[in-house]
């Protein structure tokens, strides 16, 4: 095991996707982590409780999932890099939360290792039906950003994505593991610091007089300064004004609300990240994510050499949804087969922009175990033959 002098990790490991999580955050830059035990994800913040001390940041077990989501708002406000972690229920008791940080614009990370539900349903076991939550879940109008990984080396990978993204769009962005995921150990490789990309904080650089917090640029991202460092700010989670303060008026909602709508859709092309194999001339697309994408590939094999034209979209971004991918393709194709761990969420999206084109196929399942994939081998004949 390598170490640099400030206790960041590097060289090649043998550790699951929670533990590999904790790991990509620390890289990541945070030092701060709230956080309360629940299973599956309870690894995370074991991990992040040994290892935070010797890298100078901070873990705190709050009370229950409410405190510690917004917890972790404030901490970035003061200036940090913050992330908090949880399963399921937890996961549901944070949503007030969420609209919150989409609503004031606080970049932070939530980290969801999924499991079967609903309510305490089945705690150990995995599933991926929180993926419309993650998308839907707190009340109003708002856009948020949420990546699948498939592996350990992707919860590392992608843990540092899903702060450069918060950082870059100054929203909530979820890290949607699954129980799988997260407790499948394999390698992982963890790069020396240098030839790690961080994107940093949006920092305002003038005079006090001259700072508004919600003031955007172009790019419709405003800058942010830490609190208590000679600055006016008043962050609300009430409609406001560029200088954070109550408007409760009609064209100050829609100021504001196209603004953190826009400041993501505007930039889905570029947030968009998928893994394309064989699609071109292909003439089913299995569209995957998470843990499915690898109980698929030997369904697609199977069909491939039995000679049909099998194409594998893998979402490894979720939201925003890639719908210009999946219009081009519905053009073309003859169905969609969609396997995913819940009765059909992503599935809905896929029919949505095909609009009509071409039939999406779902292989649907409750939870509690992967795919058997024999079952998705026959989504796929069965796509074909309903033509």
């Amino acid at each position: 095991m390598n170490a640099d002098p400030a206790g960041v990790l590097t060289g090649a490991h043998f550790i699951d996707g929670d533990h590999a999580c904790c790991e990509g955050a620390i890289a990541a830059g945070c030092r701060f982590v709230a956080g309360y035990p629940i299973t599956p994800s309870t690894e995370v913040v074991e991990r992040i409780a040994e290892r935070f001390p010797r890298v100078g940041g901070v873990f705190i077990q709050m009370e229950d999932e409410i405190a510690s989501s917004i917890a972790i708002q404030g901490a970035v406000w003061a200036g940090k890099k913050a992330m908090t972690v949880t399963s399921g229920p937890g996961f549901s008791l944070m949503m007030e939360h969420v609209g919150f940080a989409a609503m004031t614009e606080t970049p932070c990370v939530f980290v969801n290792v999924q499991r079967a539900g609903p309510s305490t349903g089945l705690p150990t076991q995995p599933a991926q039906g929180d993926m419309m939550q993650a998308r839907w879940g707190s009340h109003g109008d708002y856009q948020a950003i949420a990546v699948c990984p498939n592996s350990p080396q992707e919860c590392f990978d992608l843990t540092i994505k899903a702060f450069n993204l918060s950082e870059q769009y100054r929203v909530p962005v979820f890290l949607m593991m699954d129980e799988c995921v997260g407790h499948m150990t394999e390698r992982v490789l963890i790069p020396p610091a240098e030839e790690i990309s961080l994107v940093p904080r949006r920092w305002f650089l003038g005079s006090p007089e001259n700072y508004e917090p919600f003031r955007a640029g172009p790019d419709m991202v405003p800058q942010m300064v830490k609190a208590g460092d000679g600055f006016h700010i008043h962050v609300t989670g009430l409609t406001h004004d560029e200088r954070g303060y109550p408007n409760m008026s009609v064209p100050a909602q829609e100021k504001l609300v196209q603004r953190l709508h826009d400041k993501i859709t505007k930039h889905s092309a570029t947030i968009a990240d998928y893994v394309e194999d064989q699609v071109e001339g292909a003439d089913i697309v299995v569209v995957t994510y998470g843990i499915t994408s690898r109980t698929a590939l030997p369904a697609i094999e199977r069909a491939r050499k039995e000679g049909l034209k099998v194409g594998h979209l893998r979402l490894v971004v979720v939201w925003p949804f890639p719908e210009h991918r999946i219009r081009e393709l519905a053009s073309r194709i003859s169905a969609f087969v969609v396997p995913e761990m819940n009765m059909g969420q992503v599935v809905l999206e896929v029919e949505r922009c095909s609009a009509g084109k071409v039939p999406a196929t779902l292989v649907g399942h409750t939870g509690g175990t992967v795919h058997v994939p024999e079952d998705i081998y026959q989504g796929i004949v069965n796509s074909r033959k309903g033509r």
